[in-house]
């Protein structure tokens, strides 16, 4: 049985089969150049390019030149012999033709706006401009990241360890689309959705910022905490960090090891700096091995070894757990006297990350051990401002995730609705 030219989500009062065509019949093809990062800027130019790596990391689909940081081609590049008709207009899509990645191989943007600026398109893209009269502006943008689009793409690309997909290619991929009125139906709700999702993301970021800001100036003292009673607290002591805490290392605890059904709650070094940030709340692995070195509430965990910097061994993360296993590779800080961990996950993982790192050692694997850095002088505040601190910075990172679960929940919903209204 043929598939049926009509999606199963519709607007109402649109009625009949959508048309099908190649997408060869539809667009006509202009050069794009080769040029390299080196010959790029972010600083002046006179004409902007369209890199594919920046089509694979940064540009919205609906490309908007004022919303998007793209780069100018500098100006000792002759591009007197470049055809009038290769710089881009609105309307025109710009594809990746290269990835390593078959969820960005072919990925597409359409140029909705260039503010009357000149761009061209560069390296590894396939520049395509469609017939008059055939795209209503922004339907491209939007069916193109559609399931349909997406898996003939794949099914188009060639390569193993680099996909690559040719104008040939794609002119051979089947472009599904209603009358224009329909297409900017679709193509306004889908920009409404983007709207939405890059408030929300403008909001994260906003937040974000604040959290940074006010941590510097929380941990510089230039921002103080006052009891219940009005008073101040009193003043931060200054001490060498092995003053404040000993230290015990985790035991070999592999990958292979872990299970979903496992009957105990484990931590590997690596999620230290994929999976937790400064406080664990939920512990996300578990195995069923037996024995090791297993967490006490207050610990601090710090991973000891990376094939980067020293700066991505510097994340201290609070764990309030007794009998959680911890793997090798984890250094973790135990005190001495009353403290509130969670403050210290903070105040060592922003205010003293530069300084932490400063210890790493080694060259092709970085080490940062307790030894290394238990004579780094840190500033302490009282338990109870400790505590207001740490609850103050946590409540901030509340509305962040909150805000974050907002952006998953919408970016699902737009994912479901691509697959829903295209066909």
């Amino acid at each position: 049985m043929e598939k049926s030219n009509t999606p199963e989500l519709r607007f109402p009062g649109f009625e009949g089969e959508w048309n099908s065509k190649s997408f060869g019949k539809l667009v006509s093809y202009f050069s794009t150049n080769s040029f390299s990062r080196e010959q790029l800027n972010y600083i002046e130019g006179k004409v902007f390019n369209i890199h594919y790596g920046d089509i694979h990391t940064k540009f919205q689909s609906a490309f908007e030149i004022k919303n998007e940081l793209i780069p100018f081609i500098n100006f000792d590049i002759d591009l007197s012999k470049i055809n009038g008709e290769a710089y881009c207009r609105v309307g025109d899509m710009i594809f990746a033709d290269a990835s390593e990645d078959y969820n960005d191989i072919g990925k597409c943007i359409e140029i909705i706006n260039i503010d009357n600026k000149s761009v061209l398109a560069g390296l590894h893209t396939i520049h395509a401009r469609p017939r008059i009269n055939v795209f209503s502006l922004g339907y491209p943008a939007y069916f193109f990241k559609s399931y349909s689009a997406r898996y003939q793409i794949m099914r188009e690309s060639q390569g193993t360890k680099v996909l690559s997909i040719s104008s040939k290619r794609l002119s051979s991929i089947n472009i599904t689309y209603p009358s224009l009125p329909e297409q900017q139906k679709i193509a306004s709700f889908f920009t409404s959705i983007d709207k939405k999702i890059e408030l929300l993301k403008k909001k994260h970021s906003l937040l974000e910022q604040y959290k940074k800001g006010v941590m510097q100036k929380i941990f510089a003292q230039k921002i103080r905490f006052k009891d219940s009673d009005g008073n101040d607290y009193a003043d931060w002591e200054e001490k060498k960090l092995g003053e404040v805490f000993y230290s015990v290392k985790g035991q070999g605890l592999s990958k292979d090891k872990v299970i979903l059904t496992g009957k105990n709650e484990c931590i590997l070094y690596g999620e230290l700096y994929t999976t937790y940030a400064e406080i664990i709340y939920e512990i996300a692995s578990k195995t069923n091995q037996n024995e090791g070195v297993k967490s006490m509430k207050n610990d601090l965990l710090i991973p000891c070894s990376t094939t980067t910097t020293g700066i991505d061994l510097a994340n201290v993360t609070a764990l309030n757990k007794d009998n959680v296993l911890l793997g090798g590779d984890i250094t973790i800080l135990r005190t001495k006297f009353k403290i509130y961990n969670v403050f210290f996950a903070y105040y060592l993982s922003n205010f003293k990350k530069y300084d932490l790192a400063r210890f790493g050692q080694g060259t092709t694997i970085v080490h940062l051990y307790f030894s290394h850095f238990k004579m780094m002088k840190i500033n302490i505040p009282s338990i109870q401002e400790q505590t207001k601190i740490a609850n103050f910075l946590s409540s901030i990172d509340k509305k962040i995730e909150k805000v974050q679960l907002q952006i998953d929940k919408a970016e699902e919903w737009k994912k479901g609705l691509l697959g829903r209204m295209f066909c």
